[in-house]
């Protein structure tokens, strides 16, 4: 089984990337601007491959490198993401722009480029937020990150539809907060009752076995809001 994962480099993405690569029959393509943490690894099943995908022509090489050498895939998660906490008259046009390609652009346009790659039976989820759930408490600093998040929401719906001809799922996990980095960046002292491991083991077992029992669906998976 081909498992291409982005935002890789650390938090919950490298937490997914180390617990797929201990099935050996498993191979992990994991995708980074910073591919440090992953090559340290140094586990033969994974690839690291540093890329910045809210750029298209990375996202052609990045497809391409992956089709070459793996033919197609089997699971793409969507993990890549960033988050900032900030009041919303004091962002400018090139923050939030910024936010969009990260959080929505990016992994839209990863879609597109892959679909005609990833098997029939394949598996993508988007990895949304709380903050971009429809009816959810929301939180002042974060509107465009709640934003671009509920747009990847809505793109997940909408292309349960278009893809359901090519056999393949998709869904979106709306989460809540998680003891990362990206987290501790933007709310310094905030602690979690969720942990890093424990929310990608959800991640990867829900990508792994779960493609059979939803298409289309947008999933809170939080204990607390934020």
């Amino acid at each position: 089984m081909n498992i291409l994962i982005t935002g890789a480099g650390r938090g919950i993405g490298l937490a997914c990337v180390k617990q797929l690569a201990a099935n050996a029959n498993y191979n992990v393509v994991a995708v980074s601007r910073n591919i440090g943490a992953i090559e340290g690894l140094a586990l033969p099943n994974v690839h690291a491959i540093a890329a910045d995908i809210t750029h298209a022509e990375n996202v052609d090489a990045l497809v391409n490198t992956i089709t070459n050498r793996y033919g197609k895939i089997d699971v793409l998660v969507n993990n890549a993401g960033l988050l900032v906490n900030r009041p919303f008259t004091d962002f400018t046009n090139d923050d939030a722009r910024r936010i969009f390609e990260v959080n929505f652009f990016a992994p839209a346009r990863l879609v597109q480029v892959l679909t005609p790659h990833i098997n029939r039976g394949g598996h993508i989820v988007n990895i949304g937020s709380m903050g971009g759930y429809q009816g959810s408490q929301k939180f002042a600093g974060l509107a465009y990150y709640s934003a671009s998040k509920a747009a990847l929401a809505v793109l997940t719906e909408c292309l349960a539809e278009e893809l359901k001809d090519a056999g393949i799922r998709i869904n979106c996990l709306a989460l809540g907060s998680v003891q990362t980095e990206m987290l501790q960046e933007a709310f310094p002292g905030y602690q979690s009752p969720t942990g890093v491991e424990e929310m990608a083991h959800f991640i990867t077992d829900f990508a792994l076995h779960s493609g059979k029992l939803f298409n289309g669906k947008v999933l809170p998976v939080s204990v607390t809001t934020p």
